[in-house]
């Protein structure tokens, strides 16, 4: 597996940590003792290993240290090909004050380590496993275009395709209401979280699909009171549904400074609720489950927490540690499994009959 070290910059042997100096997680210099922050490249070195055990489901979750590209490349044989569900929440670009990685690469840079890690990533699922990617405005066409075979031209001249036949499955959206302010332009308040499936002919592999473990409260039963609901045809028990493809809801703001979930060490942390929901739907206890941008943990504690045997790649070795000592402590508060309540916007208009039972 891949350690990452640097070049193209110098920091010096004795500068120590990184002093970038941020505002709301965003670069805004730097110390004058610190150099500016190096690009990376993967040197095929072994990265540090750090692993834990869910002993009550029999599962495990280990921890490599060094750059995906490289980590992907080299991935055990029984991993490689055989990795039942991916999600990957990349640096986006943003100049964002991440421990010891460079994010301000110019586009074409930018562009060619996401299609690389994307060919990782392909490579590594097992025929009909999933990959999730979590994705601002920025990408996300690139990111759908290339994953869906489209040949991308980069700014050299240059095309590629991706690694693998991918299938789409949902382009779905991650909203919240605490957008970063703004008056020059409307307030962004989504992130895209893009689900696509690794192509299997017949008999190579199945997706895994588990709508039951995520239903939540329908409309029609939380808000509208219409009793047609309690005698669905679909196969969904009475009052349920596969939730839709815009996600919000209670746990399922961004996760703020005052929130049990913060690790304030880290700039972007995805809440817990998102991450059980992906993992449940796409996974089943004791599937193998990858993230190749560890950062604060989330993947690996929900992973963990619901009997998923989990491997994460994270560049920062202080990162990766942290996101351990996560991975062990658990989730901040209990997952929910089996589906959810309403996540209706309006009030009610109309109570259902027999609505204090347990639905």
């Amino acid at each position: 597996m891949g350690r990452a070290v640097e070049t193209g910059g110098t920091r010096g042997a004795e500068a120590g940590p990184s002093k970038t100096r941020a505002r709301n997680g965003i670069r805004i210099g730097v110390d004058a003792m610190e150099a500016p922050m190096p690009m990376v490249v993967p040197t095929g070195k072994r990265g540090g290993l750090r692993e834990c055990r869910n002993l009550v489901a029999g599962s495990s979750s280990r921890v490599v240290v060094g750059d995906c590209r490289q980590v992907l490349a080299d991935l055990p044989g029984d991993l490689m090909g055989k990795v039942d569900l991916i999600f990957a929440d990349p640096p986006f670009n943003w100049n964002r004050g991440y421990d010891r990685w460079a994010d301000a690469m110019p586009e074409v840079e930018y562009l060619t380590f996401t299609y690389d890690w994307l060919d990782g990533c392909c490579r590594a699922l097992r025929p009909g496993g999933a990959l999730w990617v979590n994705i601002p405005d920025d990408w996300a066409a690139e990111i759908v275009c290339y994953l869906k075979g489209r040949a991308a031209v980069l700014a050299t001249g240059q095309t590629r395709r991706a690694a693998c036949r991918m299938d789409m499955e949902n382009w779905c959206v991650w909203h919240f209401r605490f957008g970063q302010n703004t008056t020059k332009r409307f307030i962004g308040s989504k992130v895209h979280a893009l689900y696509f499936v690794k192509h299997a002919e017949p008999g190579e592999g199945e997706r895994t699909w588990n709508p039951m473990a995520v239903l939540e409260l329908s409309d029609r039963a939380a808000i509208y009171g219409d009793e047609r609901t309690m005698s669905k045809k679909d196969g969904m028990p009475a009052g349920k549904r596969v939730p839709m493809d815009v996600w919000y809801g209670q746990y399922f703001g961004r996760v703020q400074g005052n929130s049990k979930e913060r690790r304030h060490y880290h700039d972007n942390q995805l809440p817990e609720a998102y991450l059980a929901r992906v993992v449940q739907a796409c996974s089943n206890p004791g599937d193998k489950v990858l993230d190749p941008f560890l950062g604060s943990g989330t993947t690996g504690v929900v992973a963990h927490a619901l009997g998923r045997n989990f491997t994460g790649i994270e560049f920062s070795e202080h990162n990766a540690e942290l996101a351990l000592d996560r991975i062990r402590a658990g989730p901040a508060r209990p997952l929910e499994t089996g589906g959810g309540g309403s996540t209706a916007i309006g009030k009610v208009r109309r109570k259902l009959k027999g609505a204090g039972k347990e639905m």
